[in-house]
């Protein structure tokens, strides 16, 4: 027989509506990954490195801060111009070059019957011989200072700076060209939702989290990953600190392909093989765990490969949240417009606290036993049901974060009429409406009922939970 309201109502502090907090403020994990796709680890102890490091010289220059790189560019300049101008002045001060200039400054050289020649002309002193390694090196020949044949050391030395000058600025402009073109850039206009939630869609339930690109150029072969990190105990009494899971996503659950072209809310099914099935909401909160989500593609302007990283920690987990639209059309225009104000929005849905085992254990027990649901009404199953409905509130470390999250039973699931026999005149309900009446005298004293309302003309299997 079908109802078409049924309530049960419990006032005990057991029963009050679980909220879970966004950001605890005592105690937060320390992230593998933060928010913006940084990894925080940091490599100790690590044998010469130094030497390994400038054995990959231009790795190294290209992932170091710009402060360095610019630093490193401005003095491989200047060394290799004071370098080549001390060579100089020692070429001219060897040849006597710069006691001939000398006497000529003071006119007590003879010019006309003198057939002394200089290697470089016009070089008196050290800044002089400076001025001359800058142009040689950069080929600006103003035309006052010049080489002639008189010493070959000095035309090898004007060869070697040419050639020393353009592998210098060659490797100085491709370090500066790879910073700014790194993929890693690219990965900044790639966005993740600042917080999961978890929902059901089409009766399963499923972690979700929304990805976004802001740039016109998409990303080709877009695919998505997701890994959780937590402890892990093996078989053999093995502790693993950091044990990673891989997580099946995607978005339609399954295949991790995706058409880019809006933002997309990635789904990961809570199925017997996520690492999340015996997870409820209470559990959420004690466990300690990261969800490191990473989204690849070739960038379509350059054809780079890029990859974009964020984390989610069970704080960021929103429980009974469900994503807002993001995507409309446009009339007016005949364009799919993008809202990127209500890219992190979400809203409550009515979701079961419970894991998704304990879900699918109630499941089957109800369509496998003949008389699964007249056991549901009894009264040995109805208290198990008022308890596993309401969870302990959060802790005190929950309650000092401003922003909470009401998680709600979830009633969009139904049982087959079929498997409901509990009829309004059995004892079965009597108990349910004696229990209600004692819950209302409770709730008029203690002022903040827990209410779970089940609806929808039959008793749905998730508001079990």
């Amino acid at each position: 027989m079908k109802y078409d309201s049924i309530i049960l109502m419990d006032c005990d502090e057991d029963s009050e509506r679980y909220r879970q907090t966004r950001v605890s403020s005592r105690r937060i994990r320390k992230r593998v990954i933060f928010k913006q796709g940084d990894c925080n680890v940091v490599q100790g102890n690590v044998a010469k490195r130094r030497r390994r490091y400038l054995q990959d010289i231009f790795t190294t220059l290209v992932d170091a801060q710009w402060r360095w790189t610019l630093l490193i560019f401005a003095l491989s300049f200047l060394l290799s111009w004071t370098g080549f101008g001390i060579i100089w002045w020692i070429i001219a001060y060897a040849h006597g070059d710069l006691e001939y200039m000398r006497m000529i400054d003071q006119g007590t050289a003879d010019t006309l019957n003198n057939t002394f020649r200089v290697c470089v002309t016009e070089i008196k002193s050290l800044t002089t011989a400076f001025l001359f390694s800058v142009e040689t090196q950069h080929t600006i020949g103003y035309g006052n200072r010049y080489i002639t044949e008189e010493c070959p050391e000095a035309i090898f030395i004007m060869c070697l700076q040419s050639i020393m000058g353009v592998f210098i600025q060659a490797f100085m402009v491709g370090i500066v060209f790879a910073k700014l073109s790194r993929p890693k850039k690219r990965a900044q206009t790639l966005l993740f939702s600042k917080y999961a939630v978890i929902c059901h869609r089409d009766g399963v339930p499923c972690l979700m989290f929304r990805v976004g690109d802001m740039r016109k150029s998409h990303i080709i072969e877009a695919h998505v990953r997701a890994q959780i990190i937590r402890k892990k105990v093996t078989k053999e009494g093995e502790i693993l600190p950091f044990y990673q899971q891989e997580l099946r996503v995607g978005a339609d659950g399954y295949e991790d392909r995706l058409m880019f072209i809006w933002p997309t809310t990635i789904v990961h099914k809570i199925d017997r093989q996520s690492p999340l099935y015996a997870l409820s909401a209470k559990d959420m909160l004690q466990e300690r765990f990261e969800l490191v989500v990473m989204l690849e593609g070739v960038v379509e302007s350059t054809g780079m490969t890029t990859q974009a990283r964020s984390s989610y920690l069970p704080t960021e987990i929103l429980w009974g949240h469900r994503f807002e639209h993001v995507v409309s059309f446009r009339k007016e225009t005949g364009e799919y417009e993008v809202d990127y104000t209500r890219f992190n929005n979400t809203y409550e849905v009515d979701t079961p606290l419970c894991s998704s085992r304990q879900l699918d254990e109630l499941r089957a027990e109800l369509h496998a036993a003949p008389h699964g649901m007249e056991r549901l009404c009894s009264s040995v199953i109805l208290p198990h049901v008022a308890s596993a409905a309401s969870i302990d509130p959060p802790s005190d470390e929950s309650n000092e974060s401003s922003d909470h999250l009401q998680m709600r039973s979830f009633s969009n699931l139904s049982v087959p009429s079929s498997n409901i026999h509990c009829s309004p005149t059995v004892t079965n309900l009597l108990t349910v409406q004696q229990h209600n009446s004692i819950n209302n005298e409770k709730m008029k004293k203690a002022g903040s009922p827990r209410r779970l309302s089940i609806k929808n003309e039959q008793i749905p299997i998730d508001s079990m939970c």
